[in-house]
């Protein structure tokens, strides 16, 4: 009996349980470990009290990176700008907390409880949204569930282009094109129909193509590079990486780290944060995502393109030399 069936099946038996495992570490492993790490936090006020919350919210073993602001007017520009999550006032009356349930329901609601804990027994600690989610999703549901399906299509787009055969130019225009169409069609469900995104509308088509883009022209270049493995290989960063390492759902800040910096540069998170400023926030903080996906878009395509042209350097035929004619006798 031939011992290579023997050994496929001690690879399928060993691999299924890896590759779960590993499933299961990329997207269980963030989320149980869940909690502020440098989460940018402003205190309004310039008193001993301002001073004392400072110090509590210091005492938290790293959880608070603390901003100071002189006024209320400045803390809600910080927040507005996406500088900080929210902000602690200290009045007469107790703490007055201001947040942005847009830019991350579970993290407006871990300050209301941090303040919460912190204020006398008994008393209720008002709280403005400055930048509210929108009636329609208060929670971000569907912000945070809009990442994974774009993964799926940049990985689908990108294998497509593969698998039909399309290189170089051919190539990137199909990348393009469906990365353009995507846009328009995410804009028109979640802005147009559902009302989950209350932005520019060409905008957040812009920032849904341009994820997809940049996941597809990777996979695409990674192909092109080295072959089918390449779908594969780009599929593993960025459906099974990029998309847990997000922290679209939660906050980069309340990943374990280096997890929350890495899935900020890898475009599911990158995608993520520049739909978020886009869509609630005039475009504010969409500087870093915007170039983290522009680079992986540009890369993507000048692989697709560079692998285009060494595959037909490849395929030329040897140049056949010229026999010399006979000499006559």
């Amino acid at each position: 009996m031939s011992a290579a069936p023997n050994r496929r099946l001690v690879a399928v038996v060993l691999l299924v349980p890896f590759v779960v495992a590993l499933v299961l570490w990329a997207f269980a492993w963030p989320a149980a470990r869940m909690a502020p790490r440098d989460l940018p936090v402003g205190v309004v006020g310039s008193g001993p009290a301002a001073d004392q919350l400072q110090e509590r919210l210091e005492a938290r073993d790293g959880a608070f990176e603390i901003h100071r602001y002189d006024s209320g007017t400045a803390a809600r520009t910080a927040i507005e700008h996406r500088t900080v999550y929210g902000a602690v006032a200290v009045t007469a009356q107790g703490p007055e907390l201001l947040t942005a349930s847009a830019a991350s329901p579970v993290v407006a609601q871990l300050l209301h409880d941090a303040v919460a804990a912190q204020a006398p027994d008994g008393t209720a600690v008002p709280v403005t949204d400055v930048v509210a989610a929108p009636a329609a999703d208060p929670r971000g549901s569907v912000l945070g569930s809009s990442i994974l399906p774009l993964a799926i299509a940049g990985v689908a787009t990108g294998a497509a282009v593969t698998l039909l055969g399309l290189r170089g130019g051919r190539a990137a225009t199909a990348l393009l094109g469906v990365a353009a169409l995507v846009g328009m069609v995410a804009a028109a469900l979640t802005d147009s129909w559902l009302g989950v995104l209350t932005g520019g509308w060409w905008s957040e088509a812009g920032a849904f193509g341009l994820t997809v883009l940049a996941i597809g022209a990777t996979v695409a270049g990674l192909a092109a590079l080295v072959g089918t493995a390449g779908v594969g290989l780009g599929s593993l960063v960025m459906v099974l990486v990029g998309n847990p390492f997000s922290g679209v759902t939660s906050a980069p800040e309340l990943l374990p780290r280096p997890i929350g910096a890495i899935g900020q540069w890898l475009p599911p998170g990158a995608g993520g944060s520049l739909l978020r400023s886009v869509a609630f926030f005039d475009g504010n903080a969409a500087g870093l995502p915007l170039l983290a996906l522009s680079l992986w878009a540009v890369l993507g395509l000048t692989a697709v393109l560079v692998g285009a042209r060494r595959r037909a350097r490849t395929a030329e035929p040897a140049a056949v030399p010229e026999r010399q004619p006979a000499l006559a006798g």
